[in-house]
């Protein structure tokens, strides 16, 4: 049985393939304190990808509110009581992963189900929908009452789910970026990949009888440019690049900064096994409980991290949004952040502290007078 290291869950598990980690692997990290839930990234991914017929409830990008909001209906929920309990020894994951039974043998299939079609109805289901409401009012650091945005796409994990349970050998994980892409030619819409993803992240056309599935935007990213959810979102959150595993990290790249240096950004749902590529910086304000659960044990240092960060910190979360080129390398000092691109261009620079502008009461060459209206 093959073994392969997932370091998310800090030991080797059991998975169908052997252990093949692509040349480089794309990489996310969303800051979900920044999200106002706009849905502009799930709309620019639709109006590019998925706005054809059989198309209609197939969202490769969402964002769903937390905790009683998902799409599908209880995606997450539904798979953690499969799973039942979870328990750390520290950073070691001690529990089954999707892929190994009770006894931590190679499952036939990966851990899953298939949604209804009831299930997939509705995106927004639950939106802006808190735990509670009270009238003694909340106070920090954690809110009682609480709801934040979850932004989801697709992991494109480094041991995925899907392409473990597909029986036509569709789907595959790319080379030279480890992005997950199934090829609708060998398809049969057998929908095993959509049982078995523990995200839900791969969807049924009913009107081809295929499944089809988030692709990060390849030929964006072959040119250097960041997936079209990336480059939209109106809150920044979003940054991208290229992340390494731990033992290779690079502290200059800001992906393997916050990862893997800082430990403020976390994958979603390490216990299901799949090392997913996307990673979250937690919400400040929640119930570490809830959030552990959520993503791991780490939640204590990445909120306490991003709820104080230090000058090298805040400098990388500067560049979130500030550009649509994939940055993989950058340089910070006490004014400025630069953000390079794979040929060491700078191509983005962006100040630490915004100037502070005093306009004069006096505009000369206006030859007016400005006034302060109370």
């Amino acid at each position: 049985m093959p073994q392969v290291n997932n370091w998310q869950i800090g030991r080797n598990m059991q998975y169908v393939h052997e252990d093949a980690r692509p040349e480089r692997q794309i990489g996310f990290v969303f800051d979900i304190n920044r999200c106002i839930g706009c849905q502009t990234c799930t709309m620019a991914c639709r109006s590019t990808w998925t706005f054809s017929k059989g198309q209609e409830y197939m969202w490769w990008n969402n964002v769903e509110t937390k905790p009683y909001g998902g799409y599908p209906q209880n995606w997450d929920v539904k798979l953690l009581s499969m799973l039942g309990p979870q328990a750390w020894d520290e950073a070691e994951y001690k529990g089954q992963t999707v892929f190994e039974d009770e006894q931590g043998r190679l499952r036939d299939s990966p851990l899953g189900y298939l949604p209804t079609q009831e299930e997939w109805r509705f995106p927004n289901i639950y939106e802006d929908t808190a735990t509670g409401y009270s009238s003694e009012g909340v106070s920090l650091p954690e809110h009682r009452n609480f709801f934040f945005y979850l932004q989801r796409i697709c992991n494109h994990c480094t041991y995925p789910a899907c392409l473990a349970a597909c029986p036509r050998n569709a789907i595959h994980k790319r080379e030279e970026d480890g992005i997950v892409l199934l090829d609708q030619h060998r398809c049969r819409g057998y929908r095993h990949c959509m049982a078995a993803c523990p995200y839900k992240k791969t969807m049924y056309n009913s009107s081809s009888r295929i499944t089809e599935k988030c692709i990060a935007c390849f030929p964006r990213v072959e040119d250097e440019t960041c997936t079209r959810c990336t480059a939209a979102c109106v809150g920044s959150i979003r940054l991208q690049g290229w992340i390494n595993p731990p033992e290779q990290a690079d502290p200059e790249n800001p992906i393997d900064y916050l990862v893997h240096t800082r430990k403020v950004a976390l994958p979603l749902y390490p216990q299901f096994g799949t090392e997913p590529n996307v990673y979250y910086i937690p919400p400040r304000w929640v119930p570490k409980k809830f959030l552990s659960q959520m993503f791991g044990p780490g939640v204590e240092q990445a909120v306490a991290s991003r709820s104080q960060p230090d000058a090298q910190l805040l400098a990388v979360m500067k560049l979130f949004g500030t550009t649509t080129e994939i940055i993989t390398r950058f340089e910070a000092n006490e004014d400025h952040v630069l953000g390079r691109n794979e040929q060491g261009e700078v191509v983005v620079k962006v100040p630490i502290q915004e100037p502070f502008y005093e306009r004069p009461f006096r505009d000369v060459e206006a030859d007016a007078y400005r006034f302060n209206e109370a």
